[in-house]
């Protein structure tokens, strides 16, 4: 039994949540084995940050050639894991061989080593038609593949050392399952837009439907991490909801920020947002009327 089922709450994705954090003891001698430093887009940061914590449980690190195409076509591993977008890191370093042990930066951070274990080009047509439904560069996800992401994927194990600084705070899912009620049910609601007056009637009274506990919570988890271009910026976004949560008083309220970088996939995205939230103590989730949809035209 996981620690998390003896507290009385919801098993992560997979069974167990992975704690990919290398000890202080282990750092000087895992960095002697590295052979090169890569810095982390935005993007990067945020997949890192999640493998690291175990928001991605039970993934140990970037998904292999082999899964990244299951996933793609079906949504599920070779495994059978359910997964609703691939979890790759991007690069345009062709010298990169599998082998390596590439040191992960960011803004000046050394966040985490990664063991190159599967290298490949992927068809990003196929990916964004898998994904997004969409090969249309107006699909903002399909844009960023196409003109963001590296012409090279790698996956591997990854080994953390430190997470990101970020203006708003990122509770681990170990820190949130701390705060969580053993037995009763969790309702995620989920956002990446400044809050509103309907957002919190929404997941307020989403206590009250049927299949909620009496004693259940909602755990406020917006995504702070990039969106689509025309979004309001994670650190603005954080403001609204430290507004609100000083100015509410309500016991079954739990606050807390996802670095999660949004891909506007609709459907697909809604899953990997309930895999997530489930790996942080969540029982239930609240789809909205346009889950993860994106603005253009399509």
């Amino acid at each position: 039994m996981t620690a998390a089922e003896s507290a009385g709450l919801i098993a992560p994705h997979g069974g167990s949540l992975v704690n990919l954090a290398v000890p202080a003891a282990e750092r000087e001698s895992l960095l002697a084995g590295v052979s090169r430093r890569i810095e982390c887009s935005d993007r990067n940061a945020c997949d890192v940050e999640l493998l690291v914590v175990g928001g991605f449980s039970p993934l140990r690190g970037f998904m292999h050639q082999q899964d990244y195409e299951a996933v793609v076509a079906g949504h599920r591993t070779t495994s059978g894991l359910l997964f609703g977008l691939p979890i790759v890191f991007d690069t345009d370093d062709a010298s990169i061989a599998v082998g390596d042990q590439l040191l992960l930066t960011y803004r000046g951070q050394e966040l985490a080593v990664l063991t190159v274990e599967s290298r490949w080009e992927p068809d990003k047509a196929r990916e964004a038609q898998g994904c997004y439904g969409t090969t249309s560069i107006e699909h903002p996800a399909v844009k960023m593949i196409a003109t963001e992401r590296g012409r090279i994927y790698l996956g591997g194990s990854i080994q953390g050392l430190e997470l990101p600084s970020r203006v708003f705070p990122c509770k681990t899912p170990a820190e949130v399952r701390a705060t969580l009620p053993s037995g009763q049910s969790v309702v995620a609601f989920q956002c990446r837009n400044p809050i509103h007056r309907a957002h919190y009637e929404l997941f307020t009274r989403a206590l009250d439907a049927a299949n909620v506990s009496e004693q259940g919570v909602v755990l406020v988890h917006p995504t702070c991490g990039p969106t689509q271009d025309d979004d309001i910026a994670g650190e603005v976004r954080f403001q609204t909801y430290e507004r609100l949560a000083a100015e509410v008083n309500n016991a079954r309220i739990r606050w807390a920020y996802l670095p999660y970088s949004m891909h506007m996939a609709g459907p697909r995205e809604a899953l990997q947002h309930m895999i997530i939230r489930k790996n942080y103590g969540c029982t239930h989730f609240i789809i909205g009327r346009d889950m993860a949809g994106c603005k253009s035209s399509l």
